[in-house]
């Protein structure tokens, strides 16, 4: 037990295919990182993860890192982080592309982080928002504010179809409280996820955050569904 536990610290196996991590590799094997689908849309503001807000959201900017594909390395990463513990990979995520964007034109737009909540009974459950340390890292990049306590989920709901999730964010939104808006009132949001299929939850998210008066709000998730 203890071994499992150093290793969940620390762990010395490649995240994607278990392979032994050299001295020089952190969570991912270089093979593996080398197979990841980057997407650098923060390069190009009109890329796939803002075309997916087109006449439904006014956002400033968007992207994902990484590409989401089934039963291929991101999802690994993203199943290991959400269901088994692996905080440090929200970590290592939100390092790399805090780091992306602080080296483009992101670097001066952002004043405040905000994550997509959990309810508390999720919250309870897993231990941790899987979205927290990642959103921490990239304030961290590009000298933001990281607050939690703004946007909050108040009732909990189940999990919806593709069709549910593309006519029903007003009934996501109903589930979903603003407090403290006095912290962001004239402020550029990034509002982080870890995926965005539909964007059904992260324009539910917006539209309660648009309450607050004269905001920007951006978006960068982890990865984008092809």
């Amino acid at each position: 037990m203890f071994h499992d536990f150093i290793n969940l610290l620390y762990p010395t196996v490649c995240h994607i295919c278990e392979a032994e991590l050299l001295k020089n590799e952190e969570l991912i094997c270089t093979s593996c990182l080398h197979d990841l689908p980057v997407t650098s849309y923060h390069l190009d503001n009109e890329n796939p993860v803002k075309k997916v807000f087109y006449g439904r959201l006014k956002i400033e900017k968007a992207t994902a890192l990484l590409h989401f594909r089934k039963k291929a390395g991101v999802q690994h990463l993203i199943h290991d982080l959400k269901y088994r513990g692996h905080r440090e990979i929200g970590t290592y995520l939100g390092k790399w592309l805090g780091t992306e964007l602080s080296n483009s034109d992101w670097n001066t737009k952002i004043d405040v982080i905000i994550p997509v909540p959990l309810h508390k009974s999720r919250l309870k459950e897993r231990g941790y928002n899987q979205v927290e340390d990642f959103g921490k890292e990239i304030a961290a990049s590009l000298n933001a504010e990281y607050i939690d306590d703004i946007l909050l989920k108040i009732s909990s709901t189940q999990t919806q179809t593709l069709k549910d999730r593309l006519s029903r964010w007003g009934k996501l939104e109903e589930t979903l409280q603003i407090q403290n808006s006095d912290k962001i009132v004239r402020k550029h949001i990034l509002l982080v996820d870890d995926l965005v299929t539909t964007g059904a939850t992260l324009e539910a998210c917006a539209h309660k955050l648009y309450e607050v008066p004269d905001i920007k709000i951006s978006i960068a998730t982890m990865a984008i569904t092809d």
